[in-house]
């Protein structure tokens, strides 16, 4: 396991101390184990990251990226090939728009890539936050319209759950978004599988780290977490809306870097 230094930890706090001032504790998600939420709520490396598109520039903006079959990985996809030194950190995409903003910016001054998976009502109130995403370089995805345990619903409640996100999603971006996201569980059930391939989604895109960082424990302990666990080839799982995570991410992309690893799309990371 990694050992975060003095050092690490300083900086950890430095780069989340602005936000954790601001008390902005957000709803995230993850598996059915989670502790409910307090509420529903390429630019290239050295480049200034993007700003905000507004919804004019968001009309002018090229078209997003479609969903894509990927020939030999399975219907649910945990992880990349082993052999290439790249992983994956996907971000479900809830919360205060201002850690979202935190989160992209300091990913793109390092140079890395992230997966966003965004839920349907997150895009309604913060609409500008899609194309925010796409422009700097990320992948965005379907997580469900509401952000509710989408494999114990109805086949009807299931299938609007999938399809009214992909149209959020293809109103913002001329895209239903590259990868779906099972709510509330790291693998979808048959039904929600076979519903999501019927919206166009080839394959679920799950992952094999978890982060934990919803349960709230702290930078040290998300960055000792996702240091433990990453490999070539890892699809991580963090959130949108934890200043925890803010403070962590560029102690663990820093650790990536040295181990050789590089953060980047989950298209990248399968193609």
């Amino acid at each position: 396991m990694v050992r975060v230094t003095t050092t690490n930890r300083r900086g950890v706090l430095r780069a989340g101390a602005g936000l954790v001032a601001s008390g902005a504790l957000v709803a995230g998600c993850a598996s059915s184990q989670d502790v409910p939420p307090d509420s529903a709520t390429h630019a290239h490396p050295g480049s200034a990251p993007p700003t905000r598109a507004s919804g004019r520039a968001a009309a002018t903006s090229r078209p997003a990226p479609a969903p894509r079959a990927y020939p030999g990985q399975p219907a649910q996809i945990t992880h990349g090939p082993r052999t290439r030194p790249q992983v994956a950190l996907t971000f479900h995409g809830q919360g205060a728009p201002d850690l979202a903003a935190s989160l992209l910016g300091a990913a793109e001054q390092h140079g890395a890539r992230l997966t966003v998976l965004a839920v349907g009502t997150w895009l309604d109130e913060h609409p500008d936050l899609a194309r925010r995403i796409l422009d700097g370089g990320h992948d965005l995805g379907n997580h469900t319209q509401r952000h509710v345990s989408v494999n114990a619903m109805t086949e009807a409640e299931a299938r609007k759950e999938i399809t009214d996100c992909a149209d959020r999603l293809k109103r913002l971006t001329g895209s239903i978004g590259t990868w779906f996201r099972p709510s509330r569980s790291p693998t979808a059930s048959a039904l929600v599988a076979r519903l999501a391939r019927a919206a166009g989604y080839p394959h679920v895109l799950s992952y094999d780290v978890d982060s934990l960082d919803y349960t709230r424990p702290g930078a040290d302990a998300v960055t000792r977490k996702v240091l433990a666990e990453v490999r070539g080839g890892s699809v991580v799982s963090l959130h949108f809306g934890y200043p925890d995570t803010v403070a962590a991410l560029p102690v663990v992309l820093h650790e990536l870097d040295r181990r050789g690893l590089r953060a980047v799309t989950t298209t990248e990371l399968l193609s």
